[in-house]
């Protein structure tokens, strides 16, 4: 059994522009496993890399516990979902841990004209934001798998019960929050209970104190 006392950190990017960040650091509030975090500056070459989407593997988030390294989100989630099983980051129902682990992995691996269109920025807003047509495509599916699982599931969250696919899918809350994307009320009422979340709070907090800013993500398209 994995000693869930063990010196933990969790190394992450810049909290306004990382998705990959806040995903990690999201799934491991939500296990109850005490971290110390290691922020990298995004001077940092790899850092940097990942924020403008240039680097073919995301090594930020990095969860490093009992001598374990783990860097991959989704590995994260099913490490954390071992060790830390009272949280309960994947459902208890089989049915509904298939279900979660697949639209975890279609967050995971897809929706890059999302990505690129609408990248995470927590400190801005666009007003009227014009989406590509690639772009809200993306966000129609995703509007199609939030809608079924609340209906499936009964809410408040996407699997009755806060989960992993809510730690995934947290950034594109943001995302539509920041380039005002007009959405159904009961989308709007999922978001705005992410956000709610204290987790979601404190680091909606941090992420306004950064200082530090890349331009390439600051334009507005």
């Amino acid at each position: 059994m994995a000693n869930t006392s063990a010196m933990s950190t969790l190394t992450i990017s810049s909290r306004n522009y990382s998705s990959w960040s806040l995903r990690g650091w999201l799934l491991t509030k939500f296990s109850g496993l005490p971290f110390e975090e290691i922020v990298m500056p995004v001077d940092d070459p790899a850092a940097r890399a990942e924020l403008l989407l240039l680097s073919p593997s995301i090594l930020v988030p990095c969860l490093v516990h009992d001598g374990v390294k783990v860097w991959d989100t989704l590995a994260i989630a099913e490490y954390l979902n071992e060790v830390c099983p009272q949280a309960a980051l994947l459902p208890k129902d089989r049915k509904a841990r298939a279900h979660c682990r697949a639209i975890c992995g279609e967050m995971h691996s897809g929706f890059s004209s999302l990505r690129s269109a609408l990248p995470m920025n927590l400190k801005a807003h666009f007003p009227g934001f014009k989406v590509w047509a690639r772009a809200q495509s993306d966000i129609e599916r995703i509007v199609t798998i939030w809608r079924e699982c609340l209906e499936q599931y009964g809410g408040p969250y996407l699997f009755g019960e806060r989960s992993a696919a809510d730690a995934m899918y947290a950034p594109v809350v943001t995302r539509f929050v920041t380039y005002d994307v007009q959405l159904d009320p009961d989308i709007v009422a999922y978001g705005e209970r992410i956000l709610a979340l204290p987790e979601m709070q404190q680091w909606i907090a941090e992420a306004q104190k950064e200082v530090d800013e890349i331009d390439e993500l600051d334009v507005e398209f």
